[in-house]
């Protein structure tokens, strides 16, 4: 079953810099208990995300008590996005739910 939210695109500027939007609480517990499949390893979850028309497969790491969705710089792009854009995203399982994959 997909997840949609809204949520801002923020900067983590660490080691391996990208930008990210975090999932609400509701969507954290559901992803922490298994919903969408279980982590492959630091708590990294596959999932197919949406955003508009763009969609892409990715994994949500988990930050704070809480999942984070990268955001790829091409679909930025393509949408015309950037930091402390609020987006309105699909979170579903790898694979399926939230939309075609692209190359991003």
């Amino acid at each position: 079953m997909p997840a949609a939210f809204r949520g801002r695109i923020w900067h983590w500027r660490g080691p391996a810099p990208h930008h990210f939007v975090t999932c609400p609480v509701q969507v954290s517990d559901a992803l922490e208990a298994g919903v969408y499949g279980q982590s492959y390893g630091w708590g990294a979850i596959p999932v197919s995300v949406r955003i508009g028309e763009v969609g892409w497969q990715t994994s949500v790491f988990p930050k704070d008590g809480r999942y984070v969705v990268p955001i790829k710089a091409d679909v930025r792009r393509r949408l015309g996005v950037d930091v402390c854009d609020e987006v309105a995203l699909v979170l579903g399982p790898a694979g399926r739910g939230a939309g075609p994959r692209i190359d991003a």
